[in-house]
């Protein structure tokens, strides 16, 4: 056995997964770790989920493997596999049998939080070292509050929420049930609103608050910012990767999902199911339409269509993107042929002892 390792039988694997037991293996095989075909060993669960790595199939040295059952595996396959309609679905429920437990404070305050003595904080919630709790707050049932997070007053958090380290919830803000957001994250600055008068750049209040709905997740150092009035809004089920700048009066649908370092500027509006990709920036005063797709490192200037795939700078349809760029490649190319045939157009005219003046005459 791995030292330290998680011990995962196949019956509580098949259970999380809802396949039926492959050949080769009893119910209470105990697994040690999980790892990928080519590094997996005696021991580990692994998974195939594209046809591209059925060769390492053949090879790996793990003891089960998970296959997506669509993939036609090869004949000469020894190791028990596992079908399952998505394997990489499947594998994130074992995931969730190996990961170890996440630590928490205990239940109650700790001695060194500063809690104001109006704030409401459920019984069974949690709130860890030298977090500062404001005035008028509401802590939700079995709340995880980890240490030196700060909530601000009259900030209403619901039930089963997780705030790592350093988090910053600031004043007015709603955060609904289930709501994870990871350290260093911040919820509720000031949008980034400023007017020039002629002399200088004249800051524009900005009075309006952040919802974050139900089952949210916001990965580290997500900075989301407070409208000018109404609302920022961050909708049920929506996951947000680390370092991502959500401005003023962003309205995110349901179930949208943005990767690492996406910038989104103010007032936009996503709709339901929106997959953005890394390092894209959306400008202000947009619309991506339901299960719009923005892929990695676009610039969106536009509205997009329900179900749109765009990609580029600026952001197009994607396969008119993809021709642009392949025009573009071919770019020297095209410009040696044209001084080629600038250069035999010119031998031509003197020859012919004519000028260019002539042919454009005639």
């Amino acid at each position: 056995m791995k030292d330290n390792a998680m011990q995962v039988t196949l019956q509580q694997i098949l259970e999380a997964i809802g396949a039926p037991a492959p050949e080769g293996l009893r119910p209470d095989f105990l697994f040690t770790g999980i790892n990928s075909l080519s590094e997996a060993t005696a021991g580990d669960i692994s998974f195939l989920s594209s046809e591209r790595y059925t060769r390492e199939l053949t090879e790996t040295r793990a003891s089960a493997v998970i296959a997506t059952r669509k993939i036609k595996l090869p004949p000469n396959v020894s190791v028990p596999v596992i079908r399952v309609d998505d394997a990489e679905l499947a594998m994130a429920k074992v995931l969730a049998l190996f990961a170890p437990p996440v630590q928490h404070p205990p239940a109650g305050v700790d001695p060194s939080a500063r809690v104001s003595a109006d704030a409401v904080i459920s019984p069974d919630a949690s709130v860890g070292a030298c977090a500062v709790i404001g005035s008028r707050v509401r802590i939700g049932a079995r709340c995880v509050i980890h240490p030196g997070v700060v909530v601000g007053n009259d900030v209403s958090i619901g039930d089963d929420c997780e705030l790592h380290p350093n988090v910053v919830i600031r004043e007015r803000v709603t955060i609904g049930n289930r709501v994870i957001i990871n350290a260093g994250s911040v919820i509720g600055t000031d949008g980034f609103g400023y007017r020039w008068d002629g002399k200088q750049h004249v800051k524009v209040p900005q009075i309006g608050t952040v919802v974050i709905e139900d089952d949210v997740e916001l990965g580290s150092c997500v900075c989301v910012d407070r409208a000018k009035f109404g609302a920022t809004v961050v909708g049920r089920g929506s996951k947000i990767d680390n370092l991502v700048q959500i401005a003023h009066n962003v309205k995110i649908g349901p179930h949208c999902i943005m990767a690492g370092q996406v910038g989104i500027a103010g007032s936009t509006t996503l709709g339901t199911g929106v997959v953005i990709g890394g390092a894209s920036s959306i400008r202000d005063h947009v619309r991506l339409g339901d299960g719009a797709m923005v892929a990695a490192r676009s610039a969106v200037h536009d509205d997009v269509p329900a179900k749109a795939v765009v990609s580029g700078m600026p952001a197009l349809p994607h396969r008119q993107s993809l021709r642009e760029q392949a025009a573009f490649r071919r770019l020297p190319e095209a410009m040696a042929q044209m001084r080629k045939l600038q250069e035999q157009i010119q031998q031509y005219l003197e020859q012919s002892g004519l000028s260019e003046d002539d042919v454009i005459g005639q």
